[in-house]
């Protein structure tokens, strides 16, 4: 069965991928609650805004701002529609992990939103967030190649990295089939 978000159950045990927007947003509209920790939040017919300086793990759930303004300050605002919260848990595998290479970065996404596709390995929360460490290490560092045969690293890099979010090898067992090749 499928669970409906609302404005009374949107922030226990989710995941949500916000979208930051100007604030101007705010100008129209009437303040519904303030937490302890000091965001606020908004709501409306089709979703939510929040207006916060903290992102990432919010009380016992997991929402992440994508930010597309200018804005540098550590207070953003987001708005997510009520279908963009996902249940949230520590032991059903509910994530998958992506990488943009041309940002060199790397995050983890619900299975129940639109750009899961069957080939990335679903794990549990703590597996990916292990996982997603490595990853961003191996986008960031290069000591990791000192062993492996002359290759271009960007294409090794990529080769492992999808390797790793699409079977369920280690690192480990992922270079040492390159060392032996």
């Amino acid at each position: 069965m499928l669970k409906i978000y609302n404005k009374t159950n949107f922030h226990k045990h989710t995941f949500c991928i916000f979208q930051e927007v100007a604030l101007d947003v705010l100008n129209d509209l009437k303040l519904h609650y303030k937490s302890k920790s000091g965001s606020s939040y908004y709501f409306v017919v089709g979703g939510v805004y929040r207006y916060s300086n903290h992102w990432g793990r919010a009380a016992n759930c997991k929402w992440r701002l994508i930010s597309n303004t200018a804005n540098k300050g550590r207070t953003k605002l987001g708005y997510a529609n009520w279908s963009d919260f996902y249940p949230d848990n520590d032991f059903e595998k509910l994530y998958f992990i992506e990488v943009d290479y041309s940002s060199q970065s790397a995050h983890f996404n619900h299975f129940k939103n639109e750009k899961y596709s069957p080939d990335k390995v679903l794990r549990t929360a703590t597996e990916t967030t292990k996982l997603l460490k490595q990853i961003r290490s191996l986008l960031e560092e290069t000591i990791w190649t000192k062993h492996l045969k002359e290759v271009s690293i960007e294409v090794l890099r990529k080769e492992i990295i999808e390797q790793l979010i699409t079977t369920n090898k280690s690192f480990q067992e992922i270079k040492r089939a390159y060392l032996q090749s």
